[in-house]
């Protein structure tokens, strides 16, 4: 009897990065059709890449409202900090995506959550219209 093959580990298989680069450029680009077709079929819709961002922060980033919702809709968390304590949140607040951090709201994103929070960023750039809508004016 011969010993099995050894199989690659999942992580560092070629077709698997592949397939993880995909999908994290879906979400920065907004392909919410095909990348919503991957989470269906079984992509976590918390995968996370070596930072620590989530599709949903990649999203949320690059100020894809839509794809946002479909991937929260889909049981992502929208409080997900990545390795640097930063929330989609306060990446929406950053970038000036109101639409986004609508989205993120509606789903039950906490404020004050990350470092810094959307509070804390919205007190930065001095957004008082994002800071009454946080209750924190």
């Amino acid at each position: 009897m011969s010993e099995p093959t050894p199989q690659a580990e999942p992580a560092h298989d070629p077709e698997v990065l592949q397939l993880a680069a995909k999908v994290f450029d879906l979400a920065r680009q907004g392909g919410t059709e095909t990348l919503v077709a991957y989470v269906d079929a079984g992509v976590p819709a918390n995968l996370t890449n070596d930072r620590g961002d989530t599709l949903v922060m990649l999203a949320a980033y690059h100020g894809h409202a839509a794809t946002v919702t479909a991937l929260l809709r889909r049981g992502a968390d929208p409080d997900r900090p990545n390795d640097r304590g930063q929330t989609p949140l306060a990446g929406a607040v950053f970038k000036g995506e109101d639409e986004v951090v609508q989205a993120l709201l509606d789903a039950g994103a906490d404020p004050a959550a990350g470092t810094p929070s959307a509070i804390d960023t919205a007190r930065m750039f001095g957004k008082t219209e994002l800071l009454e809508l946080f209750g924190a004016a």
